[in-house]
């Protein structure tokens, strides 16, 4: 899971992210959730859709053909803008939710072009990228009215949904599943498959890289999957 690339927060430099998808295109066959596995396949996630995925990140993401999920959050998505690329890229993580009337996040247009592309699948990221766990949330707005927003405005089926900061119970869990087929979180685990842990999809952290290969790294691997045995037993 990513969500930057040259920003000051949760973010990788661009030159470094492009060493790390070149490392991936090497090693890994991308896919989407529910597509046939292989023994080397990966997930690729990118959280909030800011305005840097469309003109940083997904033109990276055409030159090694690599395929990517877009976590949106249908709240801050503009059907379009004529502000300039580089204002839309100068705020700082926390403030570009609040910056979203200046493109700061994808357009829908935008969005349209990367799903033709065939590259990029949409998931609903909530509406206003709020804890779900928090007090007085409407969930049937944050879950189910997210997805008939990216549905209706991108004539596609939404069938995925990343939890915002990771945060969920069991009863969210259980009105998540009644819209979505496949349900991420924060997690830093690997599964084998899209069944996830008991029902969630884990992804591991990629913001932040100090190398190209830091995640795929020997111990970092074998933290993974231990955390996943244990999540899979506490769990039952």
């Amino acid at each position: 899971m990513y969500h930057h690339v040259n920003s000051d927060d949760l973010s990788n430099d661009l030159e470094m992210f492009d060493k790390h998808l070149e490392y991936i295109s090497n090693n890994f066959i991308s896919v989407f959730p529910g597509e046939k596995l292989a023994k080397n396949s990966i997930c690729l996630t990118f959280d909030d859709a800011y305005a840097d995925f469309y003109f940083l990140v997904y033109p990276l993401l055409k030159k090694y053909n690599l395929k990517a999920i877009l976590g949106v959050p249908t709240k801050f998505i503009l059907q379009s803008t004529s502000v300039e690329p580089k204002k839309r890229m100068s705020f700082k993580h926390n403030a570009a939710s609040q910056n979203y009337k200046f493109g700061s996040h994808t357009t829908f247009d935008e969005l349209k072009e990367m799903i033709d592309s065939s590259l990029i699948q949409v998931a609903s990221h909530s509406h206003s990228h709020i804890v779900l766990t928090d007090e007085g949330v409407d969930l049937n707005l944050e879950l189910k009215h997210s997805k008939e927003i990216l549905e209706s405005n991108l004539n596609i089926k939404v069938d995925s949904f990343i939890f915002p900061f990771g945060k969920y119970n069991k009863n969210i869990l259980n009105e998540a599943k009644k819209h979505y087929k496949y349900n991420f979180r924060i997690g830093s685990a690997i599964q084998k498959d899209f069944k996830g842990i008991n029902g969630v999809i884990y992804r591991i952290k990629g913001d932040n890289l100090k190398s190209p290969d830091e995640i795929f790294k020997f111990k970092n691997m074998l933290k993974y999957r231990l955390k996943a045995l244990f999540k899979r037993i506490s769990q039952k």
